[in-house]
């Protein structure tokens, strides 16, 4: 069984709330027949009303992982939107990973900076407002994941991250090659059913921006990074 299979149509049971997270976030379990698997259950009821986003927030997180996969990066952990104990909300598998790293300790180990780039190029197009250090995880697959990806998508810009590294220097091809398929895409695909127009348009706009510019930003204001950094 798939695990998005097994994310939509599985039983969820509560296992206990996460712990330090700004909205209600549950470490739930996901069983169906014989089937089990962890996951991260965000319900639009348990989210923090923001000035600069809007409700439902949960939304963004499945636009991310559908991102992801349009790209065919990987980055994001399965995600889908369904109700659960508390109503409608996301639903995304958790990741076993080292939580003693992250960005700031991975960054260090020039084996991770692929990943690490393509976590960046996919934040750019996202527009991600909030990519902490501790949003980057090292699973025991060995591959990093973008996680809390919750505030993106917005039309307007926003971005403020961690990830400023690899400022000025050439995104490699085949990422640019990835945005630029996504880009050119005629066909509806699922994301465009999760965003408003407006965000639609807004992503297009990026993509095309990152095309053409061919390198990663610099931050010379010093002020988009987000708080607190981990």
């Amino acid at each position: 069984m798939h695990d998005a299979e097994l994310l939509v149509h599985g039983e969820i049971t509560i296992k206990g709330r996460i712990p330090r997270s700004s909205n209600a976030t549950f470490l739930v379990e996901v069983t169906r027949e014989g089937e089990r698997m962890l996951a991260v259950y965000k319900p639009a009821t348990g989210e923090r009303p923001l000035w600069d986003f809007p409700r439902n927030l949960f939304k963004r997180e499945v636009a991310a992982y559908l991102l992801s996969e349009e790209l065919g990066w990987g980055l994001v952990p399965p995600t889908v939107e369904r109700k659960g104990p508390y109503g409608e909300g996301s639903l995304q598998r958790f990741v076993e990973a080292d939580f003693e790293q992250h960005y700031f300790t991975l960054r260090e180990d020039p084996t991770y900076h692929e990943r690490l780039k393509q976590i960046c190029v996919f934040d750019l197009l996202a527009n991600n407002a909030d990519r902490k250090s501790g949003h980057c995880l090292l699973a025991s697959d060995g591959l990093i994941y973008a996680i809390d990806n919750a505030l993106t998508f917005h039309a307007e810009p926003k971005l403020r991250t961690v990830i400023w590294e690899f400022g000025g220097q050439p995104i490699p091809k085949r990422m640019l090659a990835d945005v630029k398929r996504v880009l050119s895409s005629s066909s509806p695909t699922p994301l465009a059913a999760v965003l408003e127009p407006e965000e639609q348009e807004a992503l297009l706009a990026r993509a095309k921006a990152i095309a053409k510019e061919g390198k990663f930003p610099l931050d010379q204001s010093g002020l988009r990074y987000p708080w607190p950094l981990i």
